[in-house]
């Protein structure tokens, strides 16, 4: 059986054998209580009778950055074997935790992915930092903190500054005792500045230093150390450290969480080594380490931060009205509309709140979701190059990908600019879904609701009437819709779409009856059923004056294509919102999104269900939407106990007696031809006095003094921003 001899600082001795590659090892160790003399006669007594000799926390060479130097005790120690290799970890660390890194983010992805790393410290864990700056993450160093006590100022611990300093930081530790290269757990000599430890998302090298020099509160925080033992969890957790991250394989079978330090797993590789006489250097190791079968330890210290699903969601201001009613904004509605919503638009994106309280009832799985904000209002997106959005989703991803998101959902108008979402999941390194698919689900679902409440006993008898139907909702609509009513009405200002989308429908549903119009015209007047989702602003996108009694209107549109104004003309007509969803569990959205408690609309519900269901990859994306997607996503949707809320017209939730009058109305008026034309005649004079505007958008505005104001604004969001960095 292999032998190996573990100096370690500390007291005491202990003996263990264990399982690595195939092979018993006996690991033999013996404390000298940071006494060289000590640890120079356990090396004398020990030498010639095992196969390696594995230096515990004491360090034969030193590392930071590009610079590197002996350690004046280590390297004596070294001298004393005459025949048993000496090592300290050196030869295998830097490739294990390469390698770690990568196996850890197989194993949970995005763990790693852009995060604000704070190594503690950076000497000796260049593999770590090399293969963490791989996933985009910043990193800053606390040596100067840990080893000099220096306070947190501007660039201290920034990664130029401490590579210009790293010969000058190794030259002066290098014969320092190794209690002060590795610190133990206990109370500093005096305090070490505790804000970069609170600016990080992980904290980073050796246990020892962390435990001695992190503040008492480190909550949410990813530890990544090279071992851990149970004392070292205990405290961590005690902390709020949310993960710890092991680097090192584990030898024992039961935990993957490694006890094992860098040196005794090289001290083992070296005694398993075919060749004794092989120099210890990482390509030695190679073979031996491509044997090892092992992921980095990964244990969640706290219950409620384990096995949640993670995503996150970008809405924006649907209209200026949302900008002024906004807590951190409401002074801005003294100033010109036009000029608020065209400033805002150049507003960074802002994290809102954290989504909490999702469960699927199925399966158990909790989620968790990140709600982030543009500045941009659908009309200043639609003014804008899209790359202009993009860029701004584009740091998004980012942001919820170093929050622990694994898939973003795109609302409103970021689902429809450009591309659909299609650049925007090239460019992020995180899925992306438009939450399209199931917006098409939930809109056909409440629909129907809303027709049979209205009276109707066989709607396949009927004709629906899709507006904006070339577009990516609206076509999927409509080729659903065919199937289920056989007469559709298509209406888009793309006559070469339309051409093809009847094509397909026909093709798909043999026998439908498809008309297609750039307008809708006079052809509302017989259609019980009219889906609109358009990207029209400034013009009247039906005149639903001319709808037969009794019609119903799903407005899929956001914002709305129809406005208040115009639908009280017609109170025996039904016009509805898209579908909006419950999600399974106590939900709580932290922040108003202009629903009621509980309900989310389809896009986002699309996103959570697809983090619920574990599905983190690219799911809805670009105009064409894949029918059997929506068709996937309500199974989905029913599997995990989502629901669709009752039916909602203009904010305000449709109750029986709504439904009562508006059927008994429109009876009324199929009953009596005369007063329906009547009601249509006075209804069309009151809707020429009602400006045309979709969207809540009619003619703009005078833009005069537009950048003196613009000036005032951005120094408020300036303020703003200042003020919130210095609360957090």
């Amino acid at each position: 059986m292999k032998q190996v001899l573990v100096i370690h600082s500390g007291e005491g001795g202990w003996e263990e054998t264990v399982e690595f590659l195939g092979s018993s090892v006996r690991l033999i160790g013996r404390g000298c209580g940071g006494d060289m003399t000590r640890a120079a006669a356990w090396i004398d007594g020990f030498d010639g009778t095992v196969d390696a000799i594995a230096l515990d926390g004491i360090p034969l060479t030193m590392q930071l950055g590009n610079a590197s130097v002996e350690h004046g005790v280590g390297a004596a120690l070294a001298g004393y074997a005459r025949q048993a290799p000496v090592v300290d970890g050196g030869g295998i660390r830097a490739g294990l935790e390469r390698w770690g890194v990568i196996l850890g983010d197989r194993a949970q992805p995005g763990i790693f992915a852009r995060k604000r790393v704070l190594m503690t410290p950076g000497m000796n864990h260049q593999g770590l930092i090399q293969a963490l700056a791989r996933r985009g993450c910043t990193i800053r160093y606390a040596d100067p903190i840990i080893y000099f006590g220096l306070p947190d100022l501007p660039g201290i611990g920034s990664s130029g500054t401490l590579e210009q300093a790293a010969s000058v930081t190794l030259n002066r530790l290098k014969d320092e005792p190794v209690h002060r290269i590795y610190p133990q757990p206990g109370a500093p000599g005096h305090a070490r500045a505790g804000e970069p430890f609170a600016e990080a998302d992980v904290i980073a090298g050796d246990m020892g230093a962390i435990r001695r020099y992190a503040p008492d509160n480190l909550p949410g925080k990813t530890v990544v150390v090279e071992a851990a033992s149970a004392d070292d969890l205990d405290d961590l957790r005690a902390r709020g450290v949310s993960i710890v991250v092991t680097m090192m394989p584990s030898l024992d079978r039961d935990d993957p969480v490694s006890r094992w330090s860098a040196a005794v797993i090289e001290g083992v590789l070296a005694a398993l080594r075919k060749d004794p006489a092989a120099a210890l250097t990482e390509d030695t190791y190679l073979d031996l380490m491509a044997d090892i079968r092992w992921s980095p330890g990964i244990r969640y210290l706290q219950p409620e931060d384990a096995d949640i699903n993670r995503f996150a969601f970008v809405i924006h201001p649907l209209s200026i009205r949302f900008i002024h009613n906004h807590p951190w904004f409401r002074w801005t509605r003294y100033l010109p509309d036009e000029l608020v919503e065209r400033v805002a638009a150049y507003f960074p994106p802002m994290f809102l709140s954290t989504i909490k309280g999702g469960v699927s009832p199925a399966t158990g799985q909790r989620i968790e979701g990140y709600l982030y904000s543009l500045g941009a209002t659908p009309r200043q997106m639609m003014q804008h190059d899209e790359h202009f959005t993009y860029k701004k989703l584009a740091q998004i991803a980012r942001l919820a990908e170093r929050q622990g998101a694994r898939i973003m959902g795109l609302g409103a108008f970021t689902s429809v600019v450009g591309d659909a979402g299609v650049t925007v999941a090239h460019e992020a390194d995180i899925a992306v879904t438009s939450g399209n698919s199931l917006t098409v689900a939930a809109t056909l679902e409440a629909a129907k609701q809303a027709v049979i409440k209205m009276g109707a006993e066989d709607l396949t008898q009927g004709k629906a009437m899709i507006v904006g139907a070339t577009g990516s909702i609206a076509s999927v609509c409509a080729r659903l819709l065919a199937q289920a009513i056989h007469d559709v009405v298509l209406v888009s200002i793309e006559p070469e779409k339309l051409i093809e989308l009847k094509r397909t429908i026909q093709a798909e549903t043999p026998g439908a009856r498809v008309t297609i119009a750039t307008r809708t015209g006079d052809l509302v007047r017989d259609c019980d059923l009219i889906v609109t989702a358009t990207s029209a602003f400034g013009q009247r996108v039906i005149d639903l004056t001319k709808c037969k009694p009794g019609a119903v209107i799903c407005d899929v549109a956001r914002p709305p294509d129809i406005n208040p104004a115009e639908a009280a003309l017609r109170p025996d007509i039904l016009v509805i919102e898209s579908g909006e969803v419950l999600i399974p569990g106590e939900i709580d959205f932290g922040y108003d999104i202009g629903l009621p408690p509980k309900t989310a609309y389809a896009c986002l519900a699309e996103t959570a269900l697809l983090a619920m269901d574990g599905r983190f990859e690219d799911y809805t994306l670009g105009r064409n939407i894949d029918m059997e997607r929506v068709k996937e996503i309500y199974k989905l949707f029913g599997k995990h106990g989502f629901q669709i809320a009752g039916l909602r017209s203009f904010e305000e939730y449709i109750t029986d007696e709504d439904i009562a009058e508006k059927r008994a109305l429109a009876e009324a008026l199929r009953a009596d031809p005369a007063r329906f034309a009547r009601t249509v005649d006075e209804a069309g004079r009151k809707l020429s006095a009602i400006p045309i505007m979709a969207k809540g958008v009619g003619a703009s505005r005078d833009n005069r003094q537009v950048w003196l104001a613009g000036g005032a604004i951005a120094a408020g969001v300036a303020a703003l921003l200042l003020v919130r960095r210095g609360r957090r």
